[in-house]
């Protein structure tokens, strides 16, 4: 164990800022402070930090100064000043997910179904460049806060892939349950779009990874993706939708449902879905078709632990695991669910990056490539799912 310290400030004091905080309490490699947190919003900020024994801070600017490393918890038409406003100052910045995108024009009468595509693509490029463009002047690092990256199955397949030298034939994955916990997701101008990027950033995340890996250990180089056709839709807004309440309905101007067909540079491919149309719970997982194994990724929900009541009464006060609608009958535990989705295991990653220098797994090249696919994926569903090329930046 390192015997320096590290100080690290939370900006946002949401679900983001609540599973960041209990990651941290289960470092075991790094010696860490907490220095506090900020939020624009006094209240909710307040409701954050008096549980938890923490600073509040009344402004930015001094939460960054207190701090090595800063967690960016926020909505993500919020990630990109924070960002660059903590590489400024030479700091590490935890970037949660998605990383950034198009957040719309600034006017009031903004419409997330409306504007075109390609602007949407260009800007969102754009501001990911400036957020690369200010690492590269920074003694700080961006890690980009992708848990799949580091949920256990995902780490598991990527020592498979460099133990076989297997090539990726194909791969499918999904995230999808029944809404955000979000209130702000829901509308374009604070997420940058619905089911594509808010969930569909993990599989295609894991796709990605898995890609790189197999090109690293095979060729010494990554294998990036090269296109994608992609179609969304909106169906809780549908006129005809019949609602019996169990699924979130509260979405403004975002899809919920997305298909992505991402092909890569070697003609390989993955099969993309993300939605907010799931009941039972969190629906996670990506399975990945080799030349020689094949695996499937698990991540939630897990049989690892199954309990049955024939009345939910009696669980009143268990939690059994995310977004299920009842906990009537039979139910999937998840026993330690931050484990199965790699929460701790992520900021165990980053922290040692931060103390010792190791290299980030999920890093900005990762997270800029996710962010262009999924732009160009959003101009393809524009076009009714008509093949669009990935521009990547030189990062």
């Amino acid at each position: 164990m390192t015997e320096k310290i590290i100080r690290c400030g939370i900006v946002g004091s949401g679900f983001a800022a609540r599973f960041h905080y209990d990651a941290l309490l289960r470092l075991y490699s790094v010696k860490i402070e907490i220095a506090g947190s900020y939020s624009p919003t006094a209240e909710r900020l307040k409701q954050f930090t008096e549980p938890r024994h923490l600073k509040a801070f009344k402004d930015l600017e001094s939460l960054i100064d207190d701090s090595d490393v800063i967690h960016i918890c926020t909505p993500p038409s919020t990630h990109e000043p924070v960002v660059i406003a903590a590489l400024e100052k030479n700091k590490h910045v935890i970037v949660e997910k998605p990383f950034t995108g198009y957040f719309g024009d600034k006017s009031n009468d903004f419409n997330g179904d409306k504007f075109p595509r390609e602007k949407g693509l260009e800007e969102a490029l754009e501001s990911v460049k400036r957020m690369i463009d200010a690492e590269k002047k920074s003694k700080g690092k961006i890690m980009y806060a992708e848990n799949w990256i580091y949920a256990p199955a995902v780490q598991k397949e990527r020592g498979m892939l460099e133990k076989t030298k297997a090539q990726i034939l194909w791969m499918h994955g999904e995230e999808s349950h029944s809404g955000s916990h979000s209130m702000t997701y829901g509308q374009w101008k604070f997420s940058g779009g619905g089911s594509m990027i808010g969930k569909g950033c993990h599989p295609l995340s894991a796709a990605l990874y898995f890609k790189q890996t197999e090109g690293k250990t095979r060729n010494g180089k990554p294998i990036k993706p090269a296109a994608i056709s992609a179609r969304t839709h909106a169906v809780t807004r549908m006129p005809g939708y019949k609602n019996e309440g169990h699924l979130r309905t509260t979405y403004k101007d975002i899809e919920d449902f997305a298909m992505m067909h991402v092909v890569f540079e070697d003609g390989t491919f993955a099969d993309i879905f993300a939605s907010e149309l799931v009941l039972g719970g969190v629906h996670n997982w990506i399975e990945v078709n080799t030349s020689n194994h094949r695996t499937i990724c698990n991540i939630n929900p897990n049989n690892s632990m199954q309990t049955y009541t024939p009345d939910e009464k009696h669980f009143s006060d268990v939690y059994i695991v995310e977004k299920t609608e009842t906990r009537q009958g039979w139910s999937s535990v998840s026993p330690d669910e931050s484990w199965f989705t790699g929460y701790q295991h992520e900021m165990e990653a980053f922290y040692r990056a931060a103390a010792f220098g190791d290299p980030v797994e999920s890093n900005s090249s990762l997270a800029a490539d996710v962010t262009a696919t999924l732009y160009a994926g959003y101009l393809s569903a524009e076009r009714k799912g008509a093949e669009v090329p990935v521009t990547l930046l030189a990062n």
